[in-house]
This record gives structure tokens, sequence and C-alpha cells, in this order.
């Protein structure tokens, strides 16, 4: 065995990458991308909502590889899927928000941000104090179980198409047209409006 071998020895020069460090380069060519459009649908109805609302936005815009570009106005509505007064109302909010994360990167955010604000998913239709719902993203259209694109119940929702539509009037819902349209066929009985609520846009 001569002085030079490195038989049962580790060579530092032939060691796996660290998966941290391929995450990183991963990441690092991803923000090289296009950034793609997406909406975010917010929600609350427990606790102080809209401050809920606020700080859920500016984590978004915290979020490397995203920034919030438009914030709608706030809407108070009755909660979806339950008998009315067996819940607090909640308030909503739509936000459009360019971004390089890919779709499965947005939704670990957006779960990400649930938690921090104590959300818990105890039933469906429950309450909570923070709801964060990718909307659409991009023109993608997917029937994934783990993340639906764009949101399987978004055309039939007021509370997401008449914020939507105040930030975005011109906007398409993916597979089924425009917002305009999809609100004039639902509605707006249940969604009120709050101009005394007002969330910013992170600077």
């Amino acid at each position: 065995m001569t002085a030079f071998s490195t038989e049962g020895q580790s060579d530092p020069t032939v060691q796996p990458v660290p998966t941290s460090v391929v995450e990183q380069v991963d990441a690092a060519d991803v923000t090289l991308s296009n950034p793609k459009r997406a909406v975010i649908s917010l929600g609350s109805n427990l606790g102080n909502r809209l401050e809920t609302l606020q700080g859920a936005i500016d984590a978004l815009e915290d979020t490397p590889g995203l920034r919030v570009k438009a914030v709608s106005p706030v809407y108070e509505t009755e909660p979806w899927g339950v008998d009315p007064g067996s819940q607090p109302s909640y308030l909503n909010a739509v936000i459009v928000v360019k971004t390089t994360l890919p779709p499965s990167s947005l939704l670990e955010r957006g779960q990400a941000i649930e938690e921090a604000f104590d959300r818990v998913r105890e039933e469906r239709w429950g309450p909570r104090t923070i709801d964060v719902d990718i909307v659409s993203y991009a023109d993608v259209v997917s029937d994934d179980p783990l993340l639906t694109l764009p949101h399987p119940r978004a055309h039939e929702r007021a509370f997401v198409l008449a914020p939507w539509h105040d930030v975005d009037p011109e906007a398409q819902l993916p597979g089924a047209g425009a917002v305009a349209d999809l609100l004039s066929g639902v509605g707006r009985d249940g969604v009120l409006a709050r101009p005394d609520l007002e969330l910013r846009l992170p600077e």
C-alpha cells in the first residue's frame, strides 16, 4: 500500500453533495426563469381577521422568488357550507403575485403560513385563523390531487370572484372563462364590501 492510497479512507473529493446545497442550487436556478402570475385567495374568521390577512400578505412578500403585485379590497362573507350563524363571518381578499416558485413550492409556502398562524384543520368548512388558497397559476390546468389548478370551486365562489374582479377586471379563470362573467352568474349575495377596512400592498 503506497502513501498515496486512500483505500479504507474517505476521499473528500468524491463525497456526495449535501442535499441542502443541491436545494440551494435548484432554488437559485428557479429564480432565473420567467416569473409566473398567480392568484391567491385569503380568508380569516378567527381572531383579529384583518391583522391576520395582512400578516399573511407580508409573509408571502417575504418569500424568496415571490412578489405581491396587487391586493384586493376586503369583503365580509358568511362561512361556506355551514349553517348560518354557526361560525363568525369571514374577511376575504385576493392577491395577485408574480413568482418563480413552481406551484408545489407555492402550495408549501401557503401551508407554512397557515401553520404559522396556528390554523387547525379539525373539520371541513371549519373556522380558521387563515386560509391561503391558490386560485390559479399562470394558465396551468392540472388535476393533481395535491394541488388542483385552477382551484376546483373558484368559479362558484363570489368571495373569490368579487375581489379578484376588483384587482383585475379582465381576468380569466383557466378552463372556465372570464371572471366577470362567472361573477355575474353566481351573483354577490352574502358578499359584503368593507371599504372601511384596507389591506396594504407590501413596500
